[in-house]
């Protein structure tokens, strides 16, 4: 893996339990979500690894029983020729959290600690200069009051191939795999070295890495929110149950007949 720790197979985790966990862990995130609201916090959650290493699915948990309106997904696609004018974080900075939100973002600022120069995007000096700035970015974001978390997706090279070659095979998720993933899956060796040396300047005390042995993908998910939820302290603020009140009576109003309505296809 690429922390280079090797643990003993695990049982795989039944399937019942899976998704019984999965919505327990579900609804405490719904009570956090209610608690940033409530107490205006504002939360970043960092997902990196490499490709087909489980972030998305991972994100795709933690976001699905929340309100987009608090929970925000940022995924960007490669800069424009604008943005490859600004300062580097200028972007990023654009979809920081306002007080109340918790963004969660799929790939970030790392590109260019990682992605960008194992495959030649960027220069020697942007490269470093990116390493010497970024700790100090992030300690500015957590002065401004941001809580600031980083995942890294740990998975090996074994079970990279194995799910890429699944993506390969299925037309649903083969849009996944691009040109660049297939030219990063040769370059597996220049990728490690890149991350221990990113993780050498940006492991620092006032915003480490947690590292995710990813290989489970179901356990991984579990993980993640599991520790997600305990790095913010949070209490459940959840409204209470709501009870619908009866629908008045009609006062006679009569509808357009339906055969005016253009109506979808019943083919099934």
């Amino acid at each position: 893996m690429d922390n280079q720790k090797e643990d003993l197979p695990k049982k795989k985790l039944k399937k019942k339990f899976y998704e019984k966990e999965l919505q327990r862990l579900q609804i405490e995130l719904v009570k956090l979500q209610e608690w940033i609201k409530k107490e205006g916090l504002k939360v970043v959650v960092i997902f990196e690894g490499r490709d087909a290493a489980g972030k998305g699915g991972t994100i795709k948990r933690i976001a699905d029983k929340l309100n987009p309106r608090v929970c925000r997904i940022v995924a960007l696609q490669k800069p424009t020729e604008k943005e490859r004018g600004q300062w580097y974080f200028q972007r990023y900075v654009t979809h920081l959290p306002s007080a109340g939100e918790m963004v969660l973002f799929d790939r970030s600022w790392y590109n260019r600690g990682v992605v960008e120069p194992v495959m030649g995007f960027c220069s020697n000096e942007e490269y470093w200069e990116f390493l010497r700035a970024c700790p100090n970015f992030e300690k500015m974001l957590i002065r401004s009051g941001i809580i600031l978390i980083k995942y890294w997706f740990s998975v090996s090279d074994k079970e990279q191939e194995r799910r890429f070659r699944q993506r390969l095979k299925d037309p649903t998720r083969r849009w996944k795999f691009s040109d660049i993933d297939l030219k990063a899956y040769t370059l597996w060796e220049e990728y490690s070295k890149a991350k221990d040396e990113m993780f050498n300047y940006t492991d620092i005390k006032q915003s480490p890495w947690y590292v995710v042995n990813s290989d489970d993908k179901k356990r991984a998910r579990l993980n993640v929110i599991s520790h997600l939820l305990s790095l913010i302290p949070y209490e459940d603020v959840v409204p209470d149950p709501i009870e619908l009140p009866q629908r008045p009576k009609g006062k006679g109003y009569v509808r357009p007949p339906m055969s005016e309505q253009t109506f979808v296809p019943e083919i099934y």
